[in-house]
């Protein structure tokens, strides 16, 4: 049914389905998308198609553009920013009968990647928002998509190539049984003390399993966040003061339960340590000088991204060193990689001051493609 007031309290929704992607329905999850957007939400002339599903920052970029009609791949409009009553009664035909042809002349059409950037600097990759109309793909393919879409472009080879399979089980488990992803990071968090004990204690393989545990749910709670749009400040913080904070103290365990000073050269442990700190400020560093993250500059820094010094690809040398039994040789190989890792950084962010002195700031390669 079409709105004929000549004010709007609120965005409007047409074709309303009863289709669950991700436990929600796709008007459930506009409005989710909506309040997240601010209170500019609610007075603009927003009107949204609720058969399809709409990645959140087409959602936004609408909001921040009156005057456009967001069409899908096939030129049918799905939503529409209206300035004005007239608009909003035409857009509103258009959208109900999914024809084009009935948008006002006032009216600029925009698919996806001409409505919003096709760079996401949040999870560092590049392509066009989705925007899946449930009538061109079932349920579960839109589901695989999305989570797909909600992967880090730029990670470790572990978090890239290992996980995302039973990563997706286990967030489709989570999503349907109403487990938030801050649940999910409380569960990681204990994983992490329980690591830290383990090792402490010279348990290292039992120790491994409560590492990667905490890894791979390291993982989910972020996709869950994303697919459900139930991301909150809080978890975010807990999320990400996690994953920055315990990695010292995995290999200070690790140390202790070697047997510490009297079993392990204490250079090893303190250029571990060091390592890590001064890989954080490097990326710091480069952020701060160039506006960038350091791994996204050019496709080597991609490429070394998936296997530097970081928690994932030290975890591998040392879960290859204890199945061989030398967890002492394992940390040993860890501080050396990290001094590899360290050096290479150093040269990387040489060349890109280098660069700017030259009068070509470094930029992304992602964001250049894109």
């Amino acid at each position: 049914m079409i709105n004929q007031s000549d004010s709007w309290s609120g965005p409007i929704f047409l074709n309303d389905s009863t289709t669950t992607i991700w436990g929600l329905t796709p008007r459930q999850r506009l409005e989710r998308a909506l309040v997240r957007a601010g209170d500019d939400a609610e007075d603009a002339g927003l009107v949204f198609r609720a058969d399809a599903v709409f990645h959140e920052n087409l959602v936004r970029a609408l909001l921040a553009q009156p005057g456009k009609i967001l069409t899908d791949a096939l030129g049918r409009p799905f939503a529409a920013h209206a300035r004005d009553a007239a608009e909003m009664l035409a857009a509103q035909a258009a959208l109900a009968a999914g024809d084009a042809a009935l948008t006002p002349t006032t009216m600029t059409l925009a698919d996806p990647a001409a409505l919003a950037s096709t760079y996401d600097k949040a999870l560092r990759r590049k392509g066009a928002p989705y925007l899946y109309p449930l009538d061109a793909y079932p349920a579960a393919e839109i589901e695989r998509r999305m989570y797909l879409e909600s992967y880090k472009g730029v990670t470790d080879l572990v978090t890239k190539y290992v996980w995302p399979e039973p990563a997706l089980l286990v967030t489709r488990f989570c999503a349907r049984a109403g487990i938030s992803p801050n649940m999910v990071t409380l569960v990681s968090f204990i994983c992490v003390l329980l690591a830290t004990w383990l090792f402490a204690i010279g348990q290292f393989g039992p120790g491994l399993v409560a590492a990667w545990a905490m890894c791979f749910l390291d993982t989910v709670d972020g996709k869950l966040a994303r697919v459900t749009l139930t991301s909150t400040k809080w978890g975010n913080v807990f999320d990400h003061g996690t994953d920055l904070v315990h990695p010292p103290f995995w290999y200070w365990a690790w140390y202790a339960g070697l047997g510490g000073a009297a079993a392990v050269e204490p250079w090893i442990f303190w250029v571990i340590i060091a390592g890590y700190i001064l890989g954080r400020g490097q990326e710091g560093l480069f952020m701060w000088q160039f506006g960038i993250e350091m791994h996204i500059w050019r496709k080597l820094d991609s490429a070394f991204r998936l296997i530097t010094a970081r928690r994932n690809p030290n975890l591998i040398i040392l879960s290859v060193a204890v199945v061989l039994g030398a967890p002492d040789t394992g940390f040993e190989i860890v501080a050396w990689w990290t001094i590899i890792s360290f050096v290479f950084h150093c040269l990387r962010i040489a060349q890109a001051f280098l660069a700017k002195a030259q009068g070509r700031k470094p930029s992304s390669w992602l964001m250049e493609r894109a």
